[in-house]
């Protein structure tokens, strides 16, 4: 391939994405709902710059589809249990249909009693937690989401994985600008973030990451496992993750973080039983929305021109998110080689036009 292919290869458009990401699930005989969900969540990844958890899955989902870990045509069952809570039977289908469809359940809840929430069991994967909580800002509510994962954080002072990234996701919608919107993992830093640290051959932060004994290590190449967030004061990271868990798998009766299948393990086969926990509020359940708009708008306002350290500044959660949104719908989103070549496989695979000109 010539260079100037290999450069038309690194941005592809958004929509080309969707299209190339749709293609190939419906074709290896996911049904709609599932290729929809699928594809909505990590082409909210690859738009924000959540590039760990954007199309670069594509390739990891088609292999479970196709092992059956996850259930191509689930059948999602809802119980309302009070007059604001109910449980998803997920079906073991896709993550982010049982996270889509919580959040549903949830908002269609709140519009009644002012607030839902909904426990989701037998799920699997479901990527960006941000795009289940920015569903419900989109229409106007409050959005929280949780999920756990498989064990790969240490706990402050611990010598083993136990929780994993346990990711919180929070989105409140603002009057005429983009949502609010906090997405973070529990542990120091993402997995990927490592991996990318490794491939530049560049040392870690300190305190992000530990050798297979626990011990902080800068070396990328030695990590074992991830450290909690918050250094000295992991203890704090621990806990958010352990709350995280008790949402997602303790109130769901799914597994716990240490006893879910690792995502990445060879077994594609064994459903993996995850839960996780979608809530939303309706911003005028408590004061009119005139007020909580104001209300909003004050407080990122304040934040936005607070005074800033000499080289530094501040941002709102959700503005480095909107600034990248805007750059890749006009720019394409940037591909890994690895990526790349994964689209090739399946491309052929699944005799699918390939998202860049060839």
């Amino acid at each position: 391939m010539n260079a100037v292919a290999q450069s038309d290869r690194t941005r592809v458009k958004l929509e080309e994405l969707d299209r190339f990401s749709r293609e190939v699930l419906a074709t290896l005989g996911a049904d709609a709902h599932s290729c929809d969900a699928a594809t909505r969540a990590m082409l909210h990844g690859s738009r924000l710059g959540v590039d760990s958890h954007g199309i670069r899955l594509l390739d990891h989902y088609v292999s479970v589809f196709e092992g059956g870990r996850v259930n191509k045509a689930p059948y999602p069952t809802f119980l309302r249990t009070y007059a604001s809570f109910g449980r998803l039977d997920a079906d073991n289908g896709h993550g982010a249909l049982g996270a889509y469809l919580g959040m549903e359940y949830a908002i269609e809840m709140a519009e009644a009693a002012g607030i839902g929430a909904v426990s989701i069991c037998n799920s699997s994967h479901f990527g960006p937690a941000g795009a289940y909580a920015l569903e419900a800002a989109r229409k106007g509510y409050i959005g929280i989401a949780f999920c756990n994962s498989d064990s790969f954080v240490r706990l402050h002072g611990g010598a083993e994985r136990f929780h994993g990234t346990n990711p919180i996701a929070m989105a409140v919608p603002m009057n005429q600008q983009e949502p609010w919107l906090l997405d973070m993992a529990t542990s120091a830093i993402p997995y990927n973030r490592v991996k990318l640290y490794q491939s530049l051959g560049r040392p870690l932060p300190e305190a992000t990451a530990s050798d297979g004994f626990g011990r902080d290590t800068l070396d990328a190449s030695l990590v074992e496992m991830l450290a909690p967030l918050g250094g000295d004061f992991g203890f704090k990271g621990a806990g958010l993750a352990g709350m995280v868990e008790i949402f997602s798998a303790v109130i769901s009766g799914m597994k716990l973080s240490h006893e879910i299948l690792p995502m990445g393990g060879p077994d594609k086969q064994t459903p993996r039983h995850m839960g996780a926990f979608t809530l939303a509020i309706r911003p005028d359940a408590v004061v009119d929305r005139k007020t909580f708009d104001e209300g909003m708008q004050r407080y990122v306002d304040a934040l936005r021109n607070s005074t800033v350290r000499e080289g530094a500044g501040v941002m709102a959660p959700g503005d480095r998110e909107w600034a990248v949104a805007q750059e890749r719908e006009a720019a394409g989103v940037p591909l890994d080689p690895d990526t790349q070549a994964a689209f090739e496989r399946l491309a052929r695979r699944y005799a699918v036009k390939l998202p860049w000109s060839e």
